[in-house]
């Protein structure tokens, strides 16, 4: 399996990938196709995991911003991620995770902030946001889903305030 940069001609297998993860519904195969369409959008963010010229799954990490009274910072948040049902469990979202990630510090992100299973994310670094002075108010959701990966030390030192998803994901 390879982990790779998706592409123009992945854009169906991505949405199918997506569909069938998330209960056959179209909310997040949707978000994928706005947030491609934006300013939000890095490409090199978008990434496939692939077998056999099969996508078994998909990671999308894309710009938001954090505000601080006047100040806003740029950040990255992770959603969606999506692994075909059958390939689920395999390890192929954490492979897509830490190679998303390390492609972020290499872009220059400090942080990466999410909405996750607080079981799930915290082996890759996640840590509850609110405790570093992050805070969501779009979402009604609890501490221990809202979270933050620092991949720059120092960034949540530095970085506090209201994260504000961009209008693509309402």
């Amino acid at each position: 399996m390879i982990i790779r940069t998706e592409t123009t001609a992945d854009y169906s297998k991505v949405f199918q990938v997506n569909y069938e993860a998330f209960r056959n519904r179209e909310d997040e195969p949707k978000l994928v196709e706005k947030i491609r369409e934006s300013k939000q959008f890095i490409p090199e963010l978008s990434l496939v995991a692939e077998e056999n010229n099969e996508i078994l799954g998909h990671l999308l990490l894309s710009k938001a911003e954090v505000i601080n009274k006047n100040i806003s910072h740029e950040v990255i948040v992770l959603a969606p991620i999506a692994v075909k049902p059958e390939f689920q469990n395999k390890g192929i979202g954490s492979q897509l995770i830490q190679e998303g990630l390390r492609r972020c510090r290499d872009l220059g992100y400090g942080i990466v902030l999410l909405i996750g299973h607080p079981t799930y994310y915290p082996r890759f670094g996640f840590k509850p946001a609110r405790r570093y002075g992050l805070e969501l108010k779009q979402f009604n959701v609890s501490d221990e889903v809202f979270m933050v990966c620092e991949l720059i030390d120092g960034k949540l030192d530095r970085i506090k305030g209201e994260l504000r998803y961009p209008d693509t994901f309402f």
